[in-house]
């Protein structure tokens, strides 16, 4: 194993610490117990918060900022953040009106923030919780009961926050999320496995010519291993799926969202992104908004997943907001 790293046990302290000190202007780093929060909050407006293993950087903590998130709290690696840290950050966003946990669906990170939610709502803060499963490869996966939440979490933190931040109700907040994650399908693909520091060995292990198609953010298995393919034939694959959950029809306009998971290099990403615009163009959708980049990641994993959104004007107008957070900026 060879990480730019010091004692593995401490990975995540030394992280969150840097991404503080690189990210100063933005965000403040709050420890025993660890979450970030907004570096300027904005009084009376409904909090936004999410959380979950780290690893997946920059997932959650660099979405916080305006228009975004308030709040994130960083779990060990692929391990869920402890109630105690889900409680202290929900405290920090709460202006009085509320606060929305986003929360992706795996089964630790389900149960820590019902436990948070239900004390938070003991000492008077109201919560309400966007659960998100956007993931079409499997049901009930080693980590989940039902779908898994994967690439739709940063669609639906960008527009829940973009409602938040323009003064939208807590209701209202959370039904915009809902939304968001109702009408999002994702499906991932993994050229090579992750390595977990505490580990030190990968996670899974694949042949040298094989991938592995459905796979889940913390290198759960997926659908079927098969064979390595060229660009076209892998989105194809990934895409098929998520077009037949989805059902889109003529006309619709989408938001298009590839991610790298890692270690796949951005010209790579962008070829994903050509074949996959043209599949939808021949559907006859619309690509309306687009998204490329490491948004959501498995540490070092090479391969990608493809997100489809199916818009309507006002997810639109929102996901055109500004936002300044320090993995997600436009518009300021």
């Amino acid at each position: 194993m060879k990480k730019l790293i010091n004692d593995p046990k401490a990975v995540v302290d030394e992280s969150v610490e840097g991404f503080g000190l690189a990210h100063a202007d933005l965000v403040v780093v709050h420890t025993d117990p660890l979450f970030v929060t907004r570096k300027v909050a904005k009084a009376g407006k409904v909090g936004l918060l999410s959380g979950g293993g780290s690893g997946h950087e920059p997932l959650h903590a660099g979405y916080v900022g305006f228009g975004m998130l308030d709040a994130a709290v960083p779990g060990a690696v692929f391990t869920s953040p402890t109630p105690d840290a889900i409680i202290a950050a929900s405290v920090a966003a709460d202006s009085g009106a509320g606060v929305v946990h986003i929360v992706k669906n795996y089964t630790g990170d389900v149960l820590n923030f019902e436990t948070a939610a239900e004390m938070a709502q003991a000492d008077g803060i109201e919560v309400r919780t966007v659960l998100v499963n956007d993931d079409v490869a499997v049901e009930d996966s080693l980590y989940t009961a039902g779908r898994r939440g994967v690439g739709g979490t940063v669609l639906v933190e960008k527009i829940a926050g973009a409602a938040a931040e323009r003064g939208d109700d807590l209701d209202a907040v959370a039904a915009i999320g809902q939304r968001v994650n109702d009408n999002v399908r994702t499906m991932g693909v993994a050229l090579s496995a992750c390595t977990v520091p505490h580990a030190g060995v990968p996670s899974f292990e694949l042949a040298e010519n094989e991938i592995e198609i459905g796979i889940g953010i913390h290198g759960e298995p997926g659908r079927h291993k098969i064979p390595m393919e060229d660009a076209n034939g892998i989105t194809d694959r990934l895409l098929e799926p998520i077009l037949a959950d989805l059902a889109p029809v003529t006309g619709d306009k989408v938001l298009l969202f590839v991610n790298g998971m890692g270690g796949t290099p951005a010209s790579e990403l962008y070829i994903v992104y050509r074949h996959a615009a043209k599949v939808l163009r021949d559907a006859g959708l619309v690509v309306e908004r687009s998204l490329v980049g490491n948004y959501i990641t498995a540490l070092e994993m090479q391969g990608c997943s493809i997100s489809v959104l199916r818009l309507d004007e006002e997810m639109t107008e929102l996901w055109d907001a500004p936002v300044l957070a320090p993995a997600l900026r436009w518009g300021m």
